[in-house]
């Protein structure tokens, strides 16, 4: 008998009708959605026909994933806009070792983020994932609760907390600063400036120490921390040293540096928070008539493949980026994973963006 279509706008047409007008079990008109190798050619064609006219789409993955206790997925989840993965150098870098390790897992992505916190909560609490990657720039602390309303495996891409029952890998902050520090001290600089990632939501400007101490990002506080530690062991006094915090982009960079250069006595030596910031540093001094290192050094901090190309290539601080993706990945995959903690090493790679300072004496 020819099936018949049914009329969608009464009901949905389920499995079971299209076995009924085919006139085989339901496990068998399963088999051709899901194991079609097992079902004779002749068997499928007649399930597939009585499908077609009744105006079948086949099972809801949906409902299937849920129903295995598995997506096959992984969230990747920040409180920035979700522009950031694609603009931001650190974050593409990142997404590539999560992509990469994602592939090996046979695993998707699946990329969360928002405008707002009522629309954070809301993709947080429906993604269809089976654990979070957490890139804990804003927010942190918020994106940590919320995935844990979840119940799912999470990771930050965070060490600040020290919530020993937080997964995370991350790096030493505090000692890649000193790293850079050090470097120019080393060169002979001794007047020094500090360009900030935020250390607050919504702020840029001159910070005081005070407000570095308030941090709400410990990554931002603990870099600062290791900038001064190294310069008052050089005899630089930490209150002299400005701060500018940024929110890591060109329209708040810009006007910390017209700051910087409208003394009679700006700085040798810049010390970046981020390579985004240091390469908004490099083009700016150039505009401004200043080369770079022969008049200004500027070293960066992550290592984004950027750098080796800028004009000139960046000194900078660089940390794993890619590892700490796939690293974050593997520990979410691996269902028999115990909370894991884990510092990354990270390196200084000297580049053309630093020279001693023009004059000896500075």
């Amino acid at each position: 008998m020819a099936a018949q279509r049914i009329d969608r706008g009464e009901r949905t047409v389920r499995l079971v009708d299209v076995a009924r007008a085919a006139g085989v079990s339901q496990g068998t008109a399963s088999n051709v959605f899901n194991r079609p190798e097992v079902v004779r050619p002749e068997v499928r064609e007649k399930v597939e026909a009585a499908a077609k006219a009744l105006g079948y789409k086949g099972p809801d993955p949906k409902g299937r994933l849920l129903r295995a206790g598995k997506v096959n997925a992984i969230g990747v989840a920040t409180a920035e806009p979700i522009a950031y993965f694609f603009e931001d150098p650190f974050a593409r870098t990142l997404m590539t070792g999560i992509a990469e390790a994602c592939d090996r897992g046979g695993a998707g992505i699946s990329l969360v983020s928002a405008a707002n916190e009522e629309a954070l909560a809301w993709n947080i609490s429906t993604a269809l994932v089976d654990g979070f990657i957490l890139f804990c720039l804003q927010g942190g602390p918020r994106l940590i609760e919320l995935t844990r309303d979840r119940d799912l495996p999470f990771v930050a891409l965070e060490l600040g907390s020290r919530d020993p029952s937080i997964p995370a890998v991350g790096i030493d902050n505090a000692a890649g600063a000193r790293l850079a520090a050090g470097h120019l001290a080393d060169l002979g600089h001794r007047r020094f400036a500090i360009l900030s990632i935020p250390f607050v939501n919504r702020r840029s400007g001159r910070v005081s120490r005070e407000e570095v101490r308030r941090a709400a990002y410990a990554s931002s506080r603990e870099r600062v921390e290791g900038y001064l530690d190294v310069l008052a062991d050089c005899g630089i006094d930490p209150e002299s040293v400005p701060i500018f915090e940024t929110e890591n982009d060109e329209e708040t960079t810009v006007p910390a540096l017209e700051a910087l250069f409208s003394g009679d006595r700006p700085p040798t030596a810049l010390l970046a928070m981020s390579d985004r910031i240091a390469l908004v540093a490099l083009e700016w001094l150039r505009r401004r008539g200043l080369t770079v290192p022969q008049d200004v050094s500027v070293v960066g901090f992550d290592g984004v493949p950027e750098g080796e190309t800028s004009d000139p290539p960046l000194t900078t601080v660089a940390q794993p980026i890619a590892a700490l993706g796939r690293l974050a990945v593997e520990m979410i995959l691996d269902p028999r994973a115990e909370v894991r903690r884990e510092t990354l090493p990270i390196r200084l790679v000297r580049r053309g963006s630093t020279a001693p300072p023009p004059d000896a004496g500075a």
